[in-house]
């Protein structure tokens, strides 16, 4: 009995020892064969994600890659850009949807772009729900980015663009507005036959320019002066605002000349005018500054003397009202010519005294220097001004054809645009001014290429000295050109 009670234990201990065999073969085989549990084990500086994690992980890969790339930017709020942003950790996984089992299952930290996590919890949870978190911290990153880029682009450069037929043109009508324009001027008023001139608008190249509404131009300009100091060029501009506010009506606008000083003087040329509307209390100016210098004359008793031509000093007048004004333009351009300077008894000075530099005594340099030195002075009175703004307008170009003003030149073209109708030019056909405001606060009026082409919106023989044979291919019908000018003055300011 004994021996068979031995071998029955002996059988048990074989039958326990087999089993544990078979078990343990079965486990090292199923070790093996699972990658991801001998990772478990073997790495502490892995985070495996749970299988649902992974599960949705993987449906959500799956069903962007079926969609086009905007469809989910749109979905998701998020705006591509072309930039090469460096993407945060987990992004990987949408833009290779065709990585291994391994990569798709397993999150390694990035030691650039996550804090490293110490304790096994913390990596158990930073799961879909932190992946998530930090592509949704990367998508406003971008989203600013986006912004910042579309603010960027809101900057209009008006001097490029186009021409364009508008049939609401005029913007006022050249019969109505006789208290504001010079009869020289309204075209309507002479014996022109022909006002294909005045149905075309600008339109700048990469943005609108809003439709200019006198009502809302006033109520912008409410308690506000805007102020043109220049030469007769200028002189239009400013008449042309008075219509384009005024639309021709004289109403019950105010002459408030006296509170400028604004007196006639020498032949009997004005200095200026200047009006207010009362209803928003603005107050639109002209002053007469043919070279934006100040002109001193050397001897008040005798009406021939000769006229010091301060180069290095501003009109007294903008220094005097200055701190009145809100906006101000300045041009300045025609009448720096020999001709002009030696008929007006103009004599340079600089630093108080007669010029003696040779070279500055050249009329371009002379030009050149009181524009910078005007945009200096401007630029340096701006910080005590915070609600000052000036813009320096561009050189408004002449047509003078087969001669010049005194020797039969001419500008009897009236087909719009014979001479093209784009502007695409990057820099400005008057660099003297572009290069003056350049690192300045001033700003750039550029209307000297898009005025350019319009060659048939002259005067020409229609002008008071027509019957002497002079053409005024200087000057501008009203309505016209000048409009423009002002439209594109008022989207800048």
């Amino acid at each position: 009995m004994k021996g068979g009670n031995v071998y029955r234990a002996r059988g048990k201990h074989f039958s326990f020892t087999f089993l544990a065999v078979i078990c343990m073969t079965i486990f090292l085989w199923s070790f093996e064969k699972r990658p991801l549990a001998k990772k478990l084990f073997s790495s502490q500086d892995q985070l495996i994600l749970p299988t649902s994690d992974i599960i949705q992980v993987d449906s959500h890969i799956s069903e962007e890659g079926a969609k086009p790339e905007d469809q989910r930017f749109q979905e998701s709020g998020h705006v591509p850009e072309d930039t090469d942003d460096t993407t945060e950790a987990g992004e990987s996984n949408v833009e290779n949807p065709e990585e291994t089992e391994d990569k798709r299952k397993t999150y390694t930290t990035d030691s650039e772009n996550a804090e490293e996590v110490d304790d096994e919890s913390q990596r158990h949870t930073f799961g879909v729900g932190n992946i998530e978190s930090v592509v949704e911290e990367s998508s406003e990153a971008v989203e600013d980015d986006v912004n910042s880029a579309s603010s960027e682009k809101q900057v209009c450069d008006y001097a490029k663009g186009r021409w364009v037929v508008d049939n609401r043109r005029p913007l006022y009508s050249g019969f109505k507005c006789k208290q504001w324009l010079s009869e020289m001027w309204a075209c309507r008023l002479t014996q022109r036959p022909d006002f294909g001139y005045e149905s075309y608008k600008w339109q700048p190249k990469d943005c609108d320019m809003p439709d200019f509404e006198r009502s809302a131009f006033l109520r912008r300009m409410q308690d506000k002066t805007v102020a043109f100091v220049g030469d007769s060029l200028g002189r239009q501009q400013f008449q042309s605002l008075m219509c384009m506010v005024s639309g021709g009506e004289e109403s019950n606008i105010q002459d408030v000349c006296a509170e400028y000083g604004l007196a006639v003087y020498g032949a009997g040329r004005p200095q200026g005018w200047a009006f207010r509307f009362p209803e928003t209390n603005t107050t639109i100016l002209y002053y007469w500054s043919s070279c934006l210098c100040d002109l001193v004359p050397l001897d008040l008793k005798d009406p021939q003397t000769q006229v010091a031509m301060h180069l290095d000093r501003p009109p007294s007048f903008l220094k005097h009202f200055l701190h009145r004004f809100d906006v101000v333009i300045l041009n300045t351009g025609h009448h720096w010519n020999r001709g002009k300077v030696n008929a007006n008894r103009w004599v340079m000075y600089v630093d108080g005294k007669p010029n003696r530099d040779r070279k500055l005594a050249m009329i371009g340099n002379a030009k050149s220097f009181t524009i910078q030195s005007t945009t200096k002075w401007l630029d340096s009175q701006l910080p005590s001004h915070p609600r000052l703004k000036v813009f320096f307008r561009t050189l408004s170009p002449r047509h003078f054809f087969n001669g010049d003003w005194n020797t039969g030149g001419s500008c009897e073209n009236t087909t719009p645009m014979a001479r093209g109708s784009e502007v695409n030019q990057n820099e400005s056909s008057d660099p003297v001014i572009a290069n003056a405001v350049k690192g300045t606060s001033v700003k750039l009026l550029d209307i000297t290429a898009l005025s350019q082409l319009r060659d048939e919106g002259h005067i020409s023989r229609y002008s008071v000295k027509a019957s002497s044979g002079i053409q005024d291919c200087l000057h501008w019908c009203l309505p016209g050109i000048p409009d423009t000018w002002n439209e594109i003055l008022a989207a800048q300011i």
